[in-house]
């Protein structure tokens, strides 16, 4: 694994640059992905972002100036907050075997890229982003507000427990540069369609408890998404819902992708390890935030298998 002064290093040496996000982007992957963008053209690169066909209208503002321009041929390929080529969107496909430099905080990153720098005690990649962009060039507004959202929204608005003094310290930092920080603020987090609002209230309505209140099951349906007419923007991030309920320190997610494939979402507390647990399904993550994809099977199967894995690392957990 690379330092932080390696990989700035590497990349000073690279040009013409193609970046990778991964697939259903959040705002730390998009964040970051901007960002280091940003800060290669501010070297005198040629830099882009590949386009994702997963992008909502909160995260797209921030993806759009870097977006590639159809038959950009890249001598070097980046990847940011990716753990697994798995999460490749299907356009990143062809480049899985090519990326020579992979960035990522997750504890479950497979080291997948030529050369690889990890940092699983930050909270959001955005963290280590910006600690290899202040190796290669100044800190200007342009790069502090991707990587602001990349940071805030991977933490939840800083909430989640594996927040540090250093998260803040590196929010502080892009804050002092002057960007418009109130409005990403609005945006991600105090800000709700009326069709999520009412998917929110249709999943609490149908969601199910188990271990004596402290394990929540909320699935979403694809007749779910129908029945409200949802787009993903009115979807995005709705693994957020289930740890707010009192008393539950573990909060299950499933979403329907497309008929009989599932994606899981754990939130957890420091009783249960979200990691642990996804990988047991394939999936991987954080120790308080995983995931994990199951096909072919239908929602109650999908529900007892993620069962069985919590109980398989949790001993005490009462179904």
């Amino acid at each position: 694994m690379l330092t932080v002064l390696e990989a700035a290093e590497l990349l000073r040496r690279f040009d013409h640059v193609l970046i990778l996000t991964h697939v259903r982007p959040d705002g730390d992957t998009v964040g970051c992905a901007a960002a280091l963008c940003a800060a290669l053209r501010a070297l005198g690169k040629t830099a882009y972002l590949l386009p994702n066909p997963g992008l909502t209208d909160n995260t797209a503002p921030y993806f759009a100036p870097y977006a590639a321009p159809e038959g950009f041929v890249p001598e070097r390929v980046v990847s940011v907050d990716i753990a697994t080529p798995g999460l490749l969107p299907d356009n990143a496909r062809p480049y899985e075997k090519r990326i020579d430099l992979a960035l990522d905080h997750h504890p479950s990153f497979e080291g997948f890229g030529r050369a690889n720098i990890v940092r699983p005690k930050a909270a959001a990649c955005g963290e280590l982003v910006l600690d290899i962009i202040r190796e290669l060039t100044p800190l200007t507004q342009e790069i502090a507000l991707p990587l602001y959202v990349a940071i805030s929204t991977d933490t939840g608005g800083f909430i989640y427990s594996n927040v540090t003094a250093e998260t803040h310290r590196a929010a502080a930092a892009l804050m002092e540069t002057g960007i418009d920080y109130r409005t990403v603020n609005k945006r991600f987090f105090q800000t709700k369609s009326r069709v999520r609002m009412q998917l929110e209230a249709a999943m609490l309505a149908d969601a199910k408890f188990y271990d004596s209140g402290r394990a929540a099951v909320l699935a979403v349906p694809l007749s779910l998404l129908e029945r409200f007419h949802a787009t993903e923007n009115d979807a995005e991030d709705l693994s957020s819902l289930g740890p707010q309920i009192q008393g539950v320190d573990c909060a299950v997610t499933m979403r329907e992708l497309r008929e009989n494939v599932w994606k899981f979402s754990l939130r957890t507390g420091e009783r249960v390890n979200a990691t642990e647990v996804c990988r047991l399904l394939g999936g991987g993550g954080h120790a308080r935030a995983a995931g994990a994809t199951l096909e072919g099977v239908s929602r109650a199967e999908a529900e007892e298998k993620m069962l069985t894995a919590i109980a398989r690392i949790v001993p005490d957990f009462k179904r």
